[in-house]
């Protein structure tokens, strides 16, 4: 989940993890993160939250709202963004590990495959085939996951997920299921496996991810 850590000349003053759809930031009591001084605004901010995204709405604040020098009206924030507020300084922080299991490490509720002992001759990797995906966007974006797997599910539940398997020598990638349908460098995947080749761009569950290979 992400989270806020409310500091002042280095020091800690709390640190808040966001649950709530709105998250409010001001001097006045009644607000979810109070800040109990006098360059911050009765209600300054508040923080949106909508699925795996965050936003900052500076609340007509006396003093303003400013990342990285910069006042902002309304944001989107990024893991590490450094918001100041009044004196004080807030960091914001989404682990890109979060999204990054959502997303890229989806595993769908079907029965335990079969031990290795009753698949001779069928190993659980292959070390010889080199493969991953990184992700270029989104709160995740950077992340890089090796294809380790004989078979990796990748998506989101309900919106699209597919699958990248490992078959001699290549990668291939097909969808699974959702109606939101994958796309490789454009081109919409079915059900037919495609070969992946290094540098391929996929766009899945509204995410953007290359294939590298090697």
């Amino acid at each position: 989940m992400p989270k806020i850590t409310v500091m002042m000349d280095g020091t800690v003053h709390s640190e808040v993890t966001l649950t709530k759809e709105r998250t409010t930031i001001g001097r006045r009591p009644y607000n979810d993160v109070v800040i109990e001084n006098l360059t911050v605004s009765g209600e300054h901010a508040v923080l949106v939250m909508v699925g795996d995204q965050v936003t900052v709405e500076d609340l007509h604040s006396t003093n303003g709202t400013y990342i990285e020098g910069k006042a902002v009206k309304r944001q989107l924030l990024r893991h590490g963004d450094v918001m100041d507020v009044g004196k004080y300084k807030i960091k914001f922080e989404a682990p890109a590990e979060d999204e990054f299991e959502k997303t890229m490490m989806y595993k769908p509720r079907v029965a335990a495959p079969a031990p290795a002992a009753a698949i001779p001759n069928v190993p659980l990797t292959l070390p010889e085939l080199r493969g991953s995906i990184k992700v270029l966007s989104g709160a995740a974006a950077g992340r890089e996951m090796a294809l380790t797997k004989i078979v990796t599910t990748v998506g989101k539940p309900g919106v699209s997920v597919a699958a990248i398997t490992q078959r001699r020598h290549n990668f291939f990638v097909h969808h699974v299921e959702g109606n939101d349908r994958m796309t490789l460098n454009g081109d919409t995947v079915g059900e037919e496996p495609v070969v992946l080749k290094h540098g391929d761009r996929i766009m899945l569950a509204g995410t953007e991810m290359q294939f590298l290979q090697g």
